[in-house]
């Protein structure tokens, strides 16, 4: 612990030990299970961006110097990446300025500042994270925007019982969706099921594992060896795609969630809605972007 907290240089941003800990803590319990060997929970530990994560949670604890040092690292950056998706200067200043907010912590709840940051666990890059949240950011400003739209407009528009229209998403690179592709078409039946329940249907471990008859701890070495493993084909194949080595690695920090490929069709997700009836309805008509 000592070594990590050096390593993320938490104490330059107003982080002490104990606050580090209680941060690695809470990341620890929301992906490994409580009965984790020490050994898992150490390479889990080494696995995590941990300068990014103790950047992060400063900046949502509300250290000065932490969020000076976010905005020269991220606001160019942010700004590209909204032009990226508004395709318009203005829109994609709107965007990003909006999302600052959200991450520097305008708002409050029970006389707390809310930060964005704070929700970030240093799974991946802090700057592939950025790029999803802005990305569901731009989607939600659409919803919002499409129910501003009363009935009597519409009515004076002509149109009756408009059909919802879909919110938009990202476009997906050519190269990307054909290394998923590969990458998936090589994945068990079972391992469909279980990439599907725990990332796609936000099912727990221990969900997953009750359905397939197995202890809560082997599904989660099957989780983070799929992860890992479909992260180093998906790699390989952009790479023999021609995308650099950065290039390929920016392309993968995203949530497929957000991303208009059908990741949900890929994984065969009915087999998922059916060991979980209860769920079974809502995978039914789940979201058209997979």
């Amino acid at each position: 612990m000592e070594e990590l907290f050096l390593k993320s240089g938490g104490a330059e941003m107003g982080l002490d030990r104990e606050q580090f800990a209680a941060i690695l803590e809470q990341v620890r319990t929301k992906y490994l299970p409580a009965d984790a060997p020490p050994a898992a929970v150490q390479e889990f530990y080494a696995s995590l961006r941990i300068e990014d994560l103790a950047l992060a949670r400063a900046c949502a604890a509300g250290n000065e110097r932490a969020w000076e040092r976010f905005l020269v690292r991220y606001r160019e950056k942010l700004y590209e990446v909204a032009g990226y998706i508004t395709k318009e200067s203005s829109s994609a200043r709107e965007l990003a300025d909006s999302l600052y907010a959200d991450l520097y912590g305008m708002s409050a709840r029970d006389g707390q500042r809310v930060s964005k940051l704070a929700s970030y666990t240093g799974r991946g890059s802090l700057e592939g994270w950025l790029r999803t949240v802005m990305a569901q950011e731009h989607v939600n400003r659409y919803r919002r925007q499409r129910r501003l739209v009363s009935l009597d407009e519409e009515n004076e528009e002509g149109v009756q019982f408009a059909a919802a229209e879909a919110a938009p998403a990202i476009a997906v690179e050519p190269r990307l969706e054909a290394a998923i592709d590969e990458a998936l078409a090589e994945l068990s039946p079972e391992d469909r099921f279980v990439l599907s329940a725990y990332y796609l249907d936000d099912r727990t471990l221990a969900e997953v594992a009750r359905a397939l008859s197995v202890h809560e701890s082997t599904i989660s070495r099957k989780v983070d060896k799929l992860a890992k493993s479909l992260r180093k084909h998906i790699l390989a194949a952009l790479g023999r795609s021609g995308m650099s080595r950065r290039q390929a690695q920016e392309a993968l920090e995203v949530d497929v969630r957000d991303l208009a490929l059908n990741i949900r069709g890929r994984l065969a997700q009915e087999s998922a809605a059916g060991a979980f009836p209860e769920k079974k309805a809502e995978a039914s008509a789940g979201d058209g972007v997979g």
